[in-house]
């Protein structure tokens, strides 16, 4: 069952995903190589507590930590451990907010240092993509208008990996909520988005397979050939003429740019 918002309702997700936002943009500030993955998921649950929210992942379903933290071939759902940030790394820090009584959920991939060219492109492309496919969210489309726009960028125009397993979602006061927003599909096909519908669009592509597998922790998802992944997500609420994007990447942006050990040539 479709959860649809009040405009009112879609105001408390502005204000939940807007912190999210500003979490990752405290996240930007602070990564660089020596950093482990778990001093990394420190900063945005601190940020996120002292701010008066709880990070929405945390003990979700048992999942120990406040963000996913996805390090190169990892997918989603890395659980923050030991592993100590080097130059090269790509990492995913996907992180969920509830305040107010409603979720957001949003994703960013950063590049530390020296990155190989490819997959510099894989992230331009992936974060293009989640444009491509906001912009279909518009009250009279269907979910799949989504789906095409994203798998159409990434796969058919560029040959990268678009993962089946996973996909994007409704949520409100549940952090998932119908309908799944899958990354691939046909045009026209799906249920008809409706006004007061908020959706996580989050395509996530690989730079060659689209196959993935589960680690032994049963939570971390890898591509099933180590090659690279990358992951970008936003809370959107569906809207007449245009969408309405309820996060924000322009902070964070801001602070990878200020980040020197951070590489944004893509």
């Amino acid at each position: 069952m479709i959860h649809y918002k009040t405009k009112e309702e879609i105001e408390l997700m502005r204000k939940s995903a807007l912190l999210l936002s500003a979490s990752l943009a405290e996240v930007a500030k602070a990564i660089k190589p020596g950093m482990t993955t778990l001093d990394v998921d420190a900063v945005a649950d601190q940020f996120i507590v002292e701010n008066g929210a709880t990070p929405s992942f945390k003990n979700y379903k048992g999942f120990p930590n406040a963000c996913c933290i996805s390090v190169n071939e990892e997918v989603v759902h890395g659980i923050p451990n030991k592993y100590v940030l080097k130059d090269g790394d790509i990492l995913t820090v996907d992180v969920g907010v509830y305040m107010n009584g409603y979720h957001a959920d949003s994703a960013y991939t950063f590049a530390i240092g020296k990155v190989a060219d490819n997959v510099l492109r894989l992230m331009a492309a992936t974060k293009a993509a989640l444009y491509k496919g906001i912009e279909k969210a518009i009250v009279g489309n269907r979910v799949g208008d989504i789906s095409y726009a994203i798998q159409e960028y990434t796969e058919k125009e560029r040959g990268y990996g678009v993962v089946r397993e996973l996909v994007g979602h409704g949520l409100g006061r549940n952090l998932h909520e119908d309908p799944q927003v899958p990354n691939y599909g046909k045009r026209g096909s799906g249920p008809v988005m409706k006004e007061g519908l908020v959706i996580a669009i989050e395509p996530m592509i690989n730079l060659r397979t689209k196959d993935v597998e589960y680690l032994e922790d049963g939570w971390t998802v890898v591509t099933r050939d180590k090659s690279p992944s990358v992951h970008f997500e936003h809370t959107v609420a569906v809207g007449k003429g245009r969408p309405d994007i309820l996060s924000t990447y322009a902070d964070i942006e801001i602070a990878e740019k200020n980040n020197p050990e951070l590489n944004t040539n893509y």
